[in-house]
């Protein structure tokens, strides 16, 4: 388990193929409760090769000094993610 927001990870190993591999990550906060939205993709057997990139939102709870997954949010296509994005964009494009 891990116990700072850095060594967070979606990657997984499974009989020695990494199953699913972490791009890139980026922390949206850290305390108590973390957020961190992940970039990644995952492998496929049938095909050997991997996915398209997808997305990820993890929220994380710190207790007896380990954080722990309490939820998570797939983003199931770029176009979702996009989709997302523009959503945020308007409704924050007029906040100071």
């Amino acid at each position: 388990m891990a116990t700072t927001v850095e060594e967070l990870t979606v990657t997984y190993e499974d009989g020695g193929i990494e199953t699913i591999k972490e791009l890139d990550k980026k922390v949206l906060t850290k305390g108590a409760w973390a957020t961190v939205i992940y970039r990644y993709q995952e492998w496929n057997r049938t095909k050997e090769v991997y996915s398209e990139d997808k997305y990820t939102i993890r929220r994380y709870q710190k207790r007896d000094g380990e954080y722990q997954q309490k939820s998570k949010f797939n983003i199931s296509s770029v176009k979702q993610a996009q989709e997302i994005i523009e959503a945020l964009q308007e409704w924050t494009k007029d906040v100071s």
